[in-house]
């Protein structure tokens, strides 16, 4: 979609047709909820190692991640039947593909069916499925066999995004806001699942970097309902989806590389993410904002929808653009609930942005219309939506 400029005041609350909205969010998680607290005992235990020094920095990543709780598919029946998880050099990328198909399908069903029945219309209008997760490999993809887990017609089109990392669930979004508004009277399914089984290993001295990804990562699911009007009765649009942007940095393809290894995915994150973001930030977003009259002095007037990468890249991107602190809320809450949750966790993000914008109405204060919805990918990849919530 391009960049057109629109008059800077629209009516509020009434959704524009023309536009996709996202109508429903849905989440599931697996049944495993880690204390943050419990993590380092629990992970050294279960890996049989007795490193002192890894383990005091991995206590140590633990209280800097910010993150309280998380859910995980692995367990310690899991290591009981696949004790060569938990064994460094072994080929296990069969085992771990066999629990992590299963479980990716099984919550993205999950999702997929509490996002369905917060929306309200019959399982038969979804038209269309955008399918997310960099947790799994087969053929047929996911995508098949979550239509197939939910009882789709067999003529739903599909769309499915893999190994796209922290940025696919807003990549996914914006596929969907293609499809809605290139279709009309379609809805689109759009399906994230994540688990971190694919890349789970034992410490290593060897792989320091591995230990970020323990203190932070979590499992889980999320969907939307995405739709361009007219919209039905008992449909309530949620946000409208204005335009969205791409842009990868050139140069910076190692930042986030991993690799899908015999022993699972490999991922290394450089110590120079949040600074590469932070160097980026401000063109990227002044190019969304301009769109509807908004300077980079106006960063404050807007709602900050972000996928919480880490601590780090919240605290540099508040910093550069000079936001208050309640304008990252949601995404603080976000991680400190469920952990960098992948493709998913913008799903959760949005849904404590809805929270928070009721909480404000009820108490009567000036909610924030317009937004951006941003997310941060190998590449290094940006996405961004320019957003507007039309409940407010």
């Amino acid at each position: 979609m391009g960049l057109e400029e629109i008059p800077r005041k629209v009516s509020l609350k009434k959704a524009n047709p023309a536009k996709a909205a996202i109508l429903s969010l849905g989440k599931a998680f697996p049944h495993q909820l880690v204390m943050q607290e419990f993590l380092v005992d629990g992970y050294f235990r279960n890996t049989n190692c007795d490193d002192p020094d890894l383990k005091q920095k991995l206590t140590r990543l633990c209280k800097s991640t910010t993150v309280k709780t998380r859910y995980v598919v692995m367990s310690e029946e899991i290591l009981k039947k696949y004790p060569e998880l938990a064994v460094e050099g072994l080929p296990t990328v069969k085992q771990r593909l066999d629990i992590c198909n299963k479980a990716v399908t099984q919550m993205a069903i999950e999702a997929s069916r509490a996002c369905i029945d917060k929306w309200g219309r019959p399982i038969e209008d979804i038209t269309h499925v955008v399918y997310v997760s960099s947790s799994e490999a087969r053929l047929p993809g996911g995508d098949l066999y979550l239509a197939s887990g939910l009882g789709l017609n067999p003529e739903t089109h599909r769309v499915m995004l893999y190994f796209v990392g922290c940025s696919g669930g807003v990549a996914g979004l914006r596929v969907a806001k293609d499809i809605a508004e290139n279709n009309p009277g379609s809805r689109v399914l759009l399906a994230t699942s994540e688990t971190t089984i694919i890349g789970f290993k034992p410490p290593s001295v060897d792989r320091p970097y591995d230990l970020v990804g323990v203190a932070l990562f979590g499992d889980g699911a999320g969907a939307m309902i995405i739709g361009s009007g007219p919209f039905l009765d008992h449909e309530r649009p949620l946000f409208e989806l204005h335009t969205a942007i791409q842009k990868f940095l050139p140069g910076t393809e190692k930042t986030i590389d991993g690799r899908l290894t015999e022993e699972g995915i490999s991922f290394k994150l450089g110590r120079e993410l949040p600074q590469v973001i932070e160097d980026h930030i401000e063109g990227f977003c002044d190019k969304l904002i301009g769109i509807i009259g908004f300077s980079d002095k106006e960063y404050n007037k807007l709602f900050w929808a972000v996928h919480p990468g880490g601590p780090a890249i919240l605290n540099r991107l508040e910093k550069r653009l000079d936001l208050t602190p309640d304008k990252l809320n949601a995404s603080r809450r976000a991680l400190m609930d469920y952990g960098n949750a992948s493709s998913n966790t913008i799903v959760y993000v949005l849904e404590y942005m809805l929270e928070e914008s009721l909480k404000m109405k009820k108490e009567g204060q000036q909610e924030t219309e317009w937004g951006l919805i941003l997310a941060f990918g190998p590449g290094v990849t940006f996405e961004g939506i320019l957003a507007r919530n039309i409940t407010v």
